[in-house]
C-alpha cells in the first residue's frame, strides 16, 4: 500500500472540511452542488498545499471530487492542455 503524501497533513479539505470535496452518496441539484463546490474552492484557496493536491490528483489521474481547486472536467481539461502544449514543444 502506497503511504499517504507528506503535504496531505496541511490540507484544508481534513477533518470537519472534507464533506465539501465530494458528492453525497445521494442525489444533489446543481444549484446544491455549485454551493458545496463554491465552498470547497474557498477553502482550496486558502490552502497552503493546493499546488501539490492538485498535482497529486493528476499524476494519479483521480476522477472523483474537488482537488487542488478543480472538480472532474476541470482536470482532464488541464491534462489535455498540457499534453497538447507538450505536443506542440516537442514537435
Amino acid at each position: 500500500m502506497l503511504s499517504e503524501p507528506i503535504w496531505r497533513a496541511n490540507a484544508q479539505c481534513r477533518r470537519d472540511n472534507a464533506s465539501y470535496f465530494f458528492a453525497p452518496p445521494h442525489f444533489e441539484r446543481k444549484q446544491e452542488k455549485d454551493a458545496r463546490e463554491g465552498v470547497a474552492r474557498a477553502l482550496c484557496r486558502a490552502c497552503p498545499v493546493q499546488r501539490e493536491c492538485l498535482e497529486y490528483s493528476i499524476a494519479v489521474q483521480e476522477p472523483h471530487g474537488i482537488w487542488g481547486g478543480m472538480n472532474e472536467l476541470e482536470r482532464r481539461r488541464l491534462q489535455r492542455k498540457r499534453a497538447a502544449e507538450a505536443a506542440q514543444q516537442s514537435a
